[in-house]
């Protein structure tokens, strides 16, 4: 057992986590002031911004996949305009994962930094800004500090679900050894050639991961309740 997993192809983990860390950090960057607004916004067009966030958890990865296949492609005016002006192929390279893992997290990462925006103390927040600061600031030295559970659930939760993608990194990456070929992919192209054995032991590494993930999230949000719950007493 030993032997097999030395001799395992580990870069499909690695494009995997690779390509988790970058999406999540960019999800983040962007996130993190698109949620405080959706949290905070009284504008008419909040539900439909909800709304468009949230289509990625219920569309089919296949119609997803395919609406990113063909607004990527060199096809399209986006796609057309990087490849010919800039040498940029987004379609079965690691950049175009990128932009469609971004796209397919996005509510993995939104929706629990807005619950958790919208959980805060609302005087709180009045206090920040009666004393001088910024919208900006009252985000970031204010608000931030006291959604930490929420904060770090959306981090892991949008990591995880990224390892864990499929049809979408298929259908975008393809399957190309050392620069799209992910975990899951591997994994299905196992099964097609009828190889159990590497299908069980990559599909084993994944299950593990994915509950190391979930056990750390629910640990900590544990831990931080017993100590919010401290603090009041």
């Amino acid at each position: 057992m030993i032997d097999i997993i030395l001799n395992l192809e580990w870069s499909p983990f690695y494009i995997s986590f690779k390509l988790a860390a970058i999406t999540t950090f960019f999800l983040f960057i962007f996130s993190l002031p698109f949620a405080w607004f959706l949290a905070n916004t009284k504008s008419k067009f909040k539900p439909v911004l909800e709304a468009v966030t949230a289509l990625p958890i219920v569309l089919p990865p296949s119609v997803l996949g395919f609406y990113l296949l063909w607004g990527l492609s060199h096809n399209s005016a986006l796609g057309s305009f990087l490849q010919e002006y800039f040498g940029i192929r987004l379609v079965f390279n690691f950049t175009g994962l990128v932009i469609a893992s971004c796209i397919y997290s996005l509510p993995f990462m939104v929706q629990p930094l807005q619950s958790g925006f919208q959980s805060l103390n609302k005087n709180m927040l009045e206090a920040s800004y009666l004393s001088g600061k910024s919208n900006f600031q009252t985000l970031l030295r204010v608000a931030l500090p006291n959604i930490k559970p929420a904060l770090i659930t959306a981090i892991i939760i949008t990591f995880a679900h990224t390892v864990g993608e499929f049809g979408v990194v298929l259908m975008i990456g393809g399957s190309i050894l050392g620069e799209t070929k992910v975990a899951s992919v591997a994994i299905y192209e196992f099964v097609e050639l009828l190889d159990y054995r590497s299908a069980h032991i990559y599909s084993a590494i994944l299950l593990f991961l994915s509950f190391l993930v979930l056990l750390a999230v629910y640990v900590f949000n544990k831990k931080e309740k017993i100590h919010s719950i401290g603090g009041a007493l």
